[in-house]
């Protein structure tokens, strides 16, 4: 035999060495990084966010755009239609559109999205409590809930609003749709927390001695971020809608400030003479319940790890 032959043409590789080549390839992908890509994943969540991203950037600086304030009537261009010098006319009274529309469309988005955060933080808060501390304190507090939900909130909201002034009724509007509207939100909450009090890691927690308030915030809470995040979002959705409709029944934001509902309410009377009054608030309200409603369905198919309308890893 030759010397040749009992010479190994290759030499065998170490497995652990490859498997450890193998593993520093691939890189730890966080889970805000996935949500993200995920979201992105979706068309017609881009577009949801495109367009609040353009509403909110309007509504910020639209004003700088043109001359004329929303306080500011032209006089000599009543219930002028669409023109170059008012981009989307002028109401019964000489105030252009534009103006308004800007001025409404932040007031409008200031509640919904002050008061869908409130909501959101109390609801947590109580939801996740009661369901924590069992025995009387849930019974007890199921049934301030159940007593709570029978109450005519848009009535009573309806009522403190009447009694504002100073121009602080959209201040007063916001706490009134976050005093009635935390209610359902936390039964809700409640019921997702029953699962939750019985993991290992909060028994643990109880045994080792750590406070209620500090399981709540720090376990409990937490694991119902998904959740959370986007209920906040289709809040904001909810809350420009009742206050589109107490406005639009002359219950909301009063004169000299404006929103959204309050344009619509001056629009409906006059429809028939200069519709443009009432059609650019339309338009402005339903792009941006549009937009949320498709950013909250991109938000719950990427946090969803059993959504598949995201695309799925190869």
């Amino acid at each position: 035999m030759s010397t040749e032959a009992m010479i190994p043409t290759e030499i065998p590789s170490d497995p652990d060495a490859e498997t450890a080549n193998t593993k520093s390839e691939f890189k730890r992908t966080g889970r805000l990084t996935l949500y993200v890509r995920r979201f992105l994943r979706r068309p017609s969540a881009v577009v949801g966010l495109v367009m609040l991203a353009v509403l909110v950037f309007f509504a910020l600086f639209g004003g700088h755009f043109t001359k004329w304030g929303y306080t500011q009537p032209d006089f000599t261009a009543l219930s002028d239609p669409p023109s170059a010098e008012h981009w989307l006319g002028t109401t019964t009274g000489g105030s252009d559109l534009y103006a308004l529309i800007i001025r409404g469309l932040g007031r409008s988005l200031s509640i919904g999205f002050i008061s869908s955060i409130s909501i959101t933080i109390i609801a947590a808060f109580i939801g996740t409590a009661i369901a924590y501390f069992e025995g009387v304190v849930e019974k007890v507090g199921m049934w301030l809930l159940d007593m709570l939900l029978v109450v005519p909130s848009f009535l009573l909201i309806a009522l403190i609003i009447s009694g504002s002034s100073g121009g602080n009724d959209w201040v007063w509007l916001i706490f009134g749709l976050t005093a009635f509207g935390w209610v359902g939100y936390a039964r809700t909450l409640r019921t997702l927390t029953l699962s939750l009090r019985e993991r290992e890691y909060i028994k643990a927690a109880k045994y080792m001695g750590v406070s209620a308030f500090r399981i709540i915030a720090r376990h409990l809470i937490p694991n119902l971020g998904s959740v959370l995040v986007i209920n906040t979002v289709l809040g904001v959705v909810s809350a420009v809608n009742s206050e589109t409709a107490l406005s639009f029944l002359g219950l909301g934001i009063k004169a000299p400030d404006t929103s959204l509902g309050t344009l619509l309410n001056n629009g409906q009377s006059i429809i028939l003479t200069a519709p443009w009054v009432l059609l650019f608030p339309s338009i402005v309200l339903i792009m941006l319940t549009f937009s949320v409603q498709l950013i909250g369905d991109g938000l719950r198919d990427a946090i969803d790890p059993y959504s598949r309308s995201a695309g799925k890893a190869e």
